[in-house]
């Protein structure tokens, strides 16, 4: 493939299987207003001298701020921290409201509970395409030992729930389930009592386990989508893993379609089953959808971010 006929989308796409890190990157402006955003193109340089790097799009509203910033700072988000990322990806207009903070030796903005921070004198501004490299020369520092934000393909996930999965499929204790959806529709199975098509996860890559299920179940061509819910069977004592996936056309071998707003009296297997079906009717209509973390009984659900984790 030539440079000519590259796809931005679809090597944006290609990129994002790197997993990487998530950052807030803050400075302040020449009023000594905080400014930040959130970035995943961060990479550590050189030890000696001590270096760091973050990109920055050219057409960032932070770019004449920060390419004329004299110091500037990385904070590398913790595990509990995707709402921070979320606020400071997005045009808020006062992000510092919504996160504990407080100023650095050179003044830039520091969060509470990161997983590390680096408070940087720019070193140098590289041109780099639609992008510039700021480079950073680390001044000061510090690492909580708190396990890092991770983020890979649009999608955000944490170093403790996936070794808490791989473990728990190791030991045959999770469980892979799907709202499968064609055209609105969410396919469930039973007559009298409902439940999403599910299947125990072993060893192997889950996403390939739950498609190859759901595939031979129903007969019918399924996609999977992103992570949609994620909890802890306080009752089976299992993970509980649950995909967002979308079906070809036919009618299904196993289960049936139906229109989960039409649901409110059914019966489900579990409660859980009818918080899923119940938050994908209600997040469908307004076509803005989340991940569930937490249990049977309670937990949050964090926003699936509209766009890429980067400035």
């Amino acid at each position: 493939m030539t440079i000519q006929t590259v796809d931005p989308r679809a090597l944006r796409d290609a990129f994002g299987a790197f997993p990487t890190g998530v950052t807030v990157v803050t400075a302040c402006d020449g009023e000594g207003n905080p400014i930040g955003f959130t970035a995943n193109s961060f990479t550590s340089v050189s030890l000696n001298p001590p270096l760091l790097l973050v990109c920055l799009a050219k057409t960032s509203r932070n770019f004449a701020i920060m390419t004329g910033a004299q110091h500037f700072a990385i904070n590398v988000l913790s595990e509990t921290q995707k709402d921070v990322s979320n606020t400071f990806a997005r045009p808020v207009e006062d992000r510092f409201a919504a996160v504990e903070w407080a100023r650095g030796s050179a003044g830039c903005p520091i969060f509470s509970s990161v997983a590390a921070w680096f408070e940087c004198a720019m070193e140098q501004v590289i041109e780099a395409g639609d992008h510039v490299i700021l480079m950073g020369c680390v001044e000061a520092f510090d690492n909580s030992g708190r396990n890092g934000l991770g983020y890979a393909r649009g999608g955000y996930f944490t170093p403790t729930l996936s070794s808490k999965a791989v473990s728990a499929a190791s030991e045959g204790n999770m469980e892979l389930a799907a709202v499968v959806e064609r055209r609105g529709e969410v396919l469930l199975l039973g007559d009298d009592v409902l439940s999403l098509p599910s299947v125990d996860a072993h060893d192997g890559n889950p996403t390939e386990a739950l498609q190859k299920y759901l595939e031979t179940s129903t007969g019918l061509k399924v996609s999977i989508g992103f992570l949609y819910s994620v909890y802890e069977g306080k009752s089976d004592g299992k993970q509980h893993i649950v995909y967002h996936a979308v079906a070809g056309e036919g009618e299904p071998a196993g289960g049936r379609f139906l229109k989960p707003d039409a649901l409110v009296a059914a019966k489900f297997k579990t409660s859980s089953t009818a918080d899923i079906v119940n938050r994908f009717a209600m997040e469908s209509s307004i076509g803005n959808f989340g991940v569930y973390f937490g249990d049977e009984t309670g937990g949050t659900v964090h926003p699936i971010p509209t766009k890429d984790a980067k400035a």
